[in-house]
C-alpha cells in the first residue's frame, strides 16, 4: 500500500538539499567603524537563517594574542573564507563580517563560492573614526582601534591600505543611507539573484 508518510530524516535531507540551492554567502566589506557589523545583524533579522562570521571573534580563536602583520592577516582570512564556504555547503545562508582590506582574499572567497555576493559599506574615514569613538557596543571590534592605528598599530585606513572593491554587487553609502534601508536593499538583491 502507498503512503505519502515521509520519514523525519528523508524530510531533513530533502530540505537540506533545497536549502543547499537557495544558499549564498555575502561578504560586507567596509573601513572599521563603516557599519557593516550593524548592517549585518539587520539583515539577519529579516533572514534568521543566517550564520555571522565576524572576523573580530575568528581572530580571538585563531590568534588570541594578534600582531596583525600581513602574514598574520593572510592566515586568519584563508581560514574565514574556509569556514565561510564549509557552512555554506551544508546549506546555510552566511554573512561575512569583515573589514578584508586586501581584495585577493575577497576575490578568493568568489572563486570558492558559488552563490557569493560582495557588498561595499562605503564611508567617509572622518566619519568611520567618529562613529568608533562614541560606539557604545563595538561587536567584538577592539576598542580604540583608530586611536591605536595613529599610535602605529596596522589598521586599515590609517598605515594599512583598504583596497576598495572593484565590482561589487552592492555598494551602501552609510553616511546617507539608514540601516534598514541597507538591510533591505541587501535582502532584494539576494532575492532577486536567489
Amino acid at each position: 500500500m502507498h503512503s505519502n508518510f515521509v520519514s523525519p530524516y528523508r524530510a531533513s535531507c530533502i530540505t537540506h538539499q533545497y536549502n543547499r540551492y537557495m544558499s549564498w554567502v555575502i561578504w560586507i566589506t567596509g573601513l572599521p567603524g563603516s557599519g557593516k557589523s550593524t548592517v549585518a545583524l539587520k539583515v539577519k533579522e529579516k533572514v534568521p537563517d543566517t550564520v555571522i562570521l565576524r572576523m573580530d571573534i575568528l581572530r580571538k580563536i585563531v590568534t588570541p594574542e594578534p600582531t596583525y602583520s600581513g602574514k598574520e592577516r593572510e592566515y586568519v582570512y584563508k581560514a574565514l573564507v574556509y569556514t565561510a564556504k564549509t557552512v555554506y555547503d551544508l546549506g546555510h545562508n552566511v554573512i561575512i563580517d569583515a573589514t578584508g582590506n586586501r581584495r585577493f582574499w575577497r576575490q578568493l572567497a568568489r572563486k570558492l563560492i558559488p552563490d557569493f555576493f560582495e557588498i561595499y559599506v562605503k564611508c567617509p574615514l572622518e566619519l568611520c573614526k567618529e562613529r568608533e569613538k562614541t560606539r557604545i557596543d563595538t561587536h567584538d571590534a577592539p576598542a580604540e582601534i583608530y586611536k591605536k592605528g595613529e599610535a602605529g598599530s596596522p589598521v586599515p585606513g590609517i598605515n594599512v591600505p583598504y583596497e576598495e572593491p572593484e565590482n561589487p554587487e552592492l555598494t551602501i553609502n552609510t553616511e546617507k543611507e539608514s540601516t534598514e534601508d541597507a538591510a533591505e536593499k541587501i535582502v532584494r538583491l539576494i532575492q532577486k539573484q536567489s
